[in-house]
């Protein structure tokens, strides 16, 4: 009874969240898993190079294109529903991967508290990240590691998450030979019948599922590390110094269960022998961060999957700090951490880059009602960053949409610039190369940029009235603002672009009279 009480307090947090968490994240959160699978289910969308190109498997677009072909055979096909139940799949199997880290832990209580309470899992728990899905899987198997006795059950979520997620491995190598190192089995028995057995089970699968949908044969983990590895494409989207998971990555990614788990190293360094699951997860800790240390580009997300190791060894040493601490002790150090979680949590989840989530059911009402003079249907362009919001999968519509791309140097090609760079570089001269302004029937019927773009092309602009304005962020960076603007194209009879007021305190010389403005 203790374990459904505790499986459904963890349930409740994580579908909580997926109402709560109201904000953008990263691109792959959406172009690389639901905008995937609308193309396969609903035959329109868009595909990135990395599908083009065969580095992603299929496999977990198509469990959510599962979801979306049953809502099409169920004529329920919303894009509220496309949104929400994938998130809702998700939050679900992150559920079952807390449920199972806190049946790993012995059911310590503070291994309930700290895997409830953390803000980055909170806040990505229920996101369609491969990141998410690979964090769940990672703590799955590790609840199914043979720490005492034996068994092979971790396996095949290991297996599976090794085999979408290449540098997964990285954490399981060291959890294998410990797992060689005491088995009862002989090694060449454990591996070849095991490790091998499985491995290859779950890379046919894989294989297959990936051949059939790309088209022909491929082992999407070896164009994955093909890519991002030996030709480090990955540092074409931003590099940082080695140092960074260990200074800025990791620690952020904790927030303030850093603290606890800095005392968990502490514990387990100096009394190893009474921590030997920590000691090993320690290990594999370290390890991780020095192999993703050597690669260039590097992201909070690609963490994650560290967080429940992080998180055992916190929890383990104030289970043992707990039976010497006094009552009042124990509050305020539970007090400070939930604390610490909720703060960037609730910032994350509901303020900070909410503009995207909140722009698209907009665009989705105009994609549906929005009809010009001659009857044609939207023609939306995003003069954005590329990737900046979601795509079909939130609008649910078939209309002409475009967005400025940023594919990498494939090519290796000299000053190599790409679509988004080039049109930041010179705005208004990207705009005359690619937009033709005559007739005005030619013009997207429709605009999305961010406001620090619009003095830039107030030229362009003059064709359009501003139709919505939506709060992004507080702060301004090189490309993107605090709020995001829609325009609309202006219709015959409103061609003139003195009828608007922003525009005539942009261009003071303009003539102020009424007269002639309307011929």
């Amino acid at each position: 009874m203790r374990l459904l009480y505790a499986f459904a307090l963890i349930l409740a947090v994580r579908l909580a969240s997926v109402f709560v968490v109201k904000t953008y994240y990263v691109p792959d959160e959406y172009w690389q898993s639901l905008e995937v699978a609308h193309k396969l289910t609903f035959g329109y969308g868009y595909l990135t190079w990395e599908w083009v190109r065969g580095i992603r498997s299929y496999v977990y677009p198509l469990l959510i294109a599962a979801v979306y072909k049953l809502l099409a055979l169920l004529q329920l096909d919303s894009a509220q529903l496309l949104v929400l139940l994938p998130r809702l799949l998700q939050a679900t199997l992150s559920a079952y991967s807390d449920y199972r880290f806190y049946v790993w832990t012995g059911k310590r209580k503070w291994a309930l508290f700290l895997i409830l309470v953390p803000w980055f899992w909170f806040y990505t728990g229920s996101r369609t990240l491969a990141n998410t899905l690979e964090a769940s899987l990672t703590t799955i198997a590790l609840s199914y590691f043979p720490w005492y006795g034996e068994g092979t059950a971790y396996l095949w979520p290991a297996a599976i998450c090794c085999f979408l997620r290449p540098t997964a491995a990285v954490i399981w190598l060291p959890l294998a030979f410990h797992h060689l190192r005491k088995s009862r089995l002989s090694v060449p028995e454990l591996i070849l019948k095991r490790f091998v057995l499985i491995g290859l089970l779950v890379a046919g699968a894989g294989i297959a599922i990936d051949t059939y949908w790309h088209g022909e044969l491929i082992v999407t983990p070896w164009e994955f590390l093909k890519y991002n590895v030996l030709h480090n494409i990955g540092s074409f989207y931003g590099s940082h110094p080695w140092y960074w998971y260990f200074t800025v990555g990791l620690p952020t990614v904790l927030g303030i269960n850093t603290l606890p788990f800095i005392f968990g190293i502490m514990q387990t360094v100096r009394q190893g022998n009474k921590f030997p699951i920590s000691k090993q997860l320690l290990i594999s800790i370290l390890v991780t961060l020095l192999v993703l240390s050597t690669v260039e580009h590097k992201e909070f997300r690609f963490v994650s999957s560290l967080l429940p190791l992080c998180l055992y060894v916190s929890a383990e040493a104030l289970s043992r700090w707990s039976y010497r601490a006094s009552r009042t002790q124990l509050w305020a150090a539970a007090l400070v951490i939930l604390v610490g979680n909720v703060v960037p949590g609730w910032y994350l989840s509901t303020v900070h880059q909410k503009g995207p989530i909140e722009l698209m059911p907009k665009l989705r009402e105009i994609a549906q009602e929005y009809r010009d003079e001659r009857e044609h249907r939207a023609n939306i362009l995003f003069l954005m960053p590329c990737h900046s919001t979601p795509y079909y999968s939130h609008i649910h519509e078939n209309v002409t949409m475009r967005f400025l791309t940023c594919e990498p140097n494939l090519e290796q090609r000299d000053n190599f610039k790409d679509e988004a760079d080039r049109f930041f570089d010179a705005p208004m001269h990207w705009l005359r190369s690619h937009i033709p302004v005559h007739p005005l029937s030619a013009l997207p019927s429709h605009l999305v940029l961010f406001d620090t773009l619009g003095d830039k092309i107030s030229e362009f602009l003059a064709n359009y009235k501003l139709l919505h304005s939506i709060e992004h962020a507080e702060y301004v960076q090189s490309r993107t603002g605090k709020s995001i603007l829609v325009y609309q194209r202006l219709e015959t009879g409103e061609e003139n672009a003195f009828n608007r007021q922003e525009y005539r305190e942009q261009e003071p010389d303009l003539p102020q009279s009424s007269e002639n403005l309307f011929n």
